[in-house]
């Protein structure tokens, strides 16, 4: 179960940062917002958005078949509660890759 998730979560996120990429590549053609490294910026959202969104899926998942297993009761990973957890880490997964990506030129 956790291939398929997996493997929908990269084609979603792929599709998505697909998307990304497009949207900041005609922005920068009409209005030049991003300045000279608008190709990075690009690529770290691209990355960005496939790491969250894989991660999203698989959590999301996943997170009642563990809570089962520790014996809490698995409808306690209620939407809110991925909700949340999913955007603290996609945070956390869009800062660490926007970190590495960008060292030395935009941080």
């Amino acid at each position: 179960m956790i291939r398929r998730e997996l493997a929908a979560g990269i084609a979603l996120g792929a599709l998505l940062g697909t998307i990304g990429i497009t949207r900041i590549l005609v922005w920068q053609a009409v209005a030049n917002p991003y300045g000279e490294h608008y190709m990075l910026v690009a690529l770290t959202v691209a990355c960005s958005l496939l790491g969250v969104v894989s991660f999203g899926t698989v959590a999301g998942s996943m997170l009642p078949f563990i809570l089962r297993s520790l014996g809490v009761d698995p409808a306690s990973a209620s939407a809110p509660f991925v909700a949340t957890l999913v955007d603290v880490t996609g945070l956390v997964i869009y800062f660490t890759i926007a970190s590495i990506m960008l060292r030395g030129t935009l941080l």
